[in-house]
């Protein structure tokens, strides 16, 4: 008989890709540019401190005043992830890397480059985020 020794295994996705759908899964909802459905993902005491903000915003409506103004300026923008770098830590996680926001104006697509750090904490089956820092990338250097 040939089949001794030999098992099966199944694929199954770990923590650190769970953390990676959890960014997917962000980048999916901020193209939806719905304020109230981006919140979802974050943890009710979440903060942000966004590429369009001046400030921390550690209230949920700031929050939601800063995703309502992101939308809108420009609209329908979406964003990809580039090089992500996830560590997870028990029931947090972190995931720094950078990401490119694109939009179309006059005709014409642009992007702004960006780095981030997302911090999750385990809700259940969810990763929810406690803090995202964003950024805009920083000319290269002359």
């Amino acid at each position: 008989m040939l089949s001794a020794g030999l098992s099966v295994q199944t694929a199954a996705a770990g923590p650190k890709e769970d953390v990676g759908a959890a960014a997917e899964k962000w980048a999916t909802v901020f193209a939806e540019n719905n304020p109230d459905t981006i919140m979802a993902l974050y943890a009710n005491d979440g903060v942000l401190w966004g590429t369009l903000s001046p400030t921390v915003r550690s209230e949920p409506a700031a929050l939601k005043a800063y995703f309502v103004g992101a939308f809108q300026a420009p609209p329908k923008a979406t964003v990809s992830f580039g090089e992500q770098l996830i560590r997870v830590y028990g029931d947090t996680a972190i995931n720094t890397g950078y990401y490119t926001f694109s939009y179309t104006k006059d005709g014409e697509t642009k992007s702004i480059p960006a780095r981030y750090s997302f911090t999750y904490v385990k809700d259940g089956n969810d990763w929810k985020i406690v803090d995202h820092h964003s950024s805009a990338m920083p000319a290269p250097p002359r």
